[in-house]
């Protein structure tokens, strides 16, 4: 039975906002896709923007949602891959730094080294666990570090005592020359990344790959570290507990972190062919004995980055249709709900990576929806520049829960 307690639902669409597109008639896929559901949102409720990267740190999904979720990344971010880690079951002491380990294909000329993938090809899981765990046992670690295998090509290295270094995040540098850092001879990290390369060149994994004409995973790269984060519980800053739904251990560590339950979901992948309808499908059944779910979908986000105009249109309307779609219909039995629908950054298929201007988001609560409207506005960034709202820090969180 559907408890009488209003439910919240956010729900986040990675990387949607992006840049007028020369070849899109110089609109944005958000403008473009058939987004019915999302322009309802806007239409009946409340569009604006939120400043989820806060001035001078990194425009990176982990900031981003952070603060959607009304932390203040300045206060509590320490590294990405730490948060990670939580998902992934890694326990990490005082003294540990964990790096994000992706495995990526680069482009060996006489004179560059090119980031092709920083997904290595969206390899699988099986074939990169397979990678992984030959690393494991032939790249003669010290005891000091310790590698765990996760999901397609993000996995987690673990360093008692690690170095203070600066790394680089792949997909920040895609089809880019990268002489420049791996010519670090004495920085460990780049040593690491490149004791990798023989190893995997000659793997039969990536053997099938070329064959196939696919990416090869031909090195790891060491990314996003930091030590463990203490963060608040949701429930104490928000009087309200809940749930979180993503494929991506990077997200689920997040909600992890600030007491979210995990929410497990068949065939998320984290790629475009992710299970949309699933996702929206086990946010409903959690919501009928608890008041709050964040869904994640991380496909956008991966379109952006592979300069995917049609795949990142595609996305934006599963998204839609299959996510939010989904979710209004099975909140009507709810005696009383709100949804929020947001981009957590910038992904321009134009640059490829992240950027760090205001989101769009928009909200509305049942009765809203429920009531007739002739306003017309599509969920986009420019209509929700043209609103004038752009909320910062935990304001839009709170405005979202009504809280103080």
């Amino acid at each position: 039975m559907n408890s009488k307690r209003k439910k919240y639902v956010l729900i986040v669409g990675d990387g949607m906002a992006d840049y007028p597109i020369p070849k899109l008639g110089y609109r944005t896929p958000l403008e473009v896709a058939n987004t019915p559901n999302m322009d309802m949102l806007a239409s009946k409720g409340k569009i604006g923007r939120f400043l989820s990267i806060p001035d001078g740190m990194e425009p990176g999904s982990d900031i981003a949602n952070m603060s959607i979720l009304g932390y203040d990344p300045k206060i509590y971010h320490t590294g990405r891959a730490p948060i990670e880690a939580v998902s992934m079951g890694v326990a990490l002491d005082p003294d540990d730094v964990a790096f994000r380990m992706n495995l990526v294909c680069l482009e060996f000329k006489a004179d560059s080294i090119i980031m092709k993938s920083h997904s290595a090809g969206e390899i699988s899981t099986e074939e990169a666990n397979e990678l992984v765990n030959f690393l494991k046992d032939c790249m003669s670690l010290p005891d000091e570090i310790r590698i765990y295998p996760g999901v397609a090509y993000r996995h987690i290295l673990v360093w008692k005592n690690g170095p203070s270094v600066t790394t680089v995040p792949p997909h920040d540098h895609l089809e880019k020359d990268l002489c420049w850092y791996l010519s670090r001879n004495n920085d460990p990290v780049v040593s690491l990344i490149k004791s990798s390369w023989k190893l995997l060149k000659d793997h039969p994994v990536n053997k099938e790959r070329k064959r196939r004409g696919l990416y090869e995973a031909n090195s790891i790269w060491l990314w996003g570290q930091g030590k463990a984060p203490k963060l608040p519980s949701f429930k104490e800053r928000f009087g309200i507990s809940g749930g979180i739904i993503s494929a991506v251990d990077l997200i689920k560590g997040l909600g992890m972190l600030v007491g979210l339950v995990p929410i497990h979901v068949e065939g998320a992948t984290g790629y475009i062919d992710t299970n949309y309808s699933g996702k929206a499908h086990k946010a409903l059944e959690f919501l009928e004995k608890h008041d709050f779910v964040f869904i994640h979908i991380e496909a956008p986000d991966e379109a952006g980055h592979n300069a995917d105009i049609e795949g990142k249109i595609y996305a934006i309307e599963r998204v839609d249709q299959d996510v939010v779609g989904t979710i209004i219909k099975g909140l009507s039995s709810f005696e009383d709900y709100a949804l929020l629908v947001i981009s957590d950054h910038y992904t321009p298929i134009s640059k490829r990576t992240h950027t760090a201007e205001p989101t769009p988001f928009a909200c509305a609560e049942k009765s809203q929806i429920l009531r007739k409207s002739n306003n017309r506005v599509k969920f986009c960034e420019k209509e929700a520049t043209l609103s004038g709202i752009t909320y910062k820090g935990d304001e839009l969180i709170s405005t979202f829960l009504k809280c103080s």
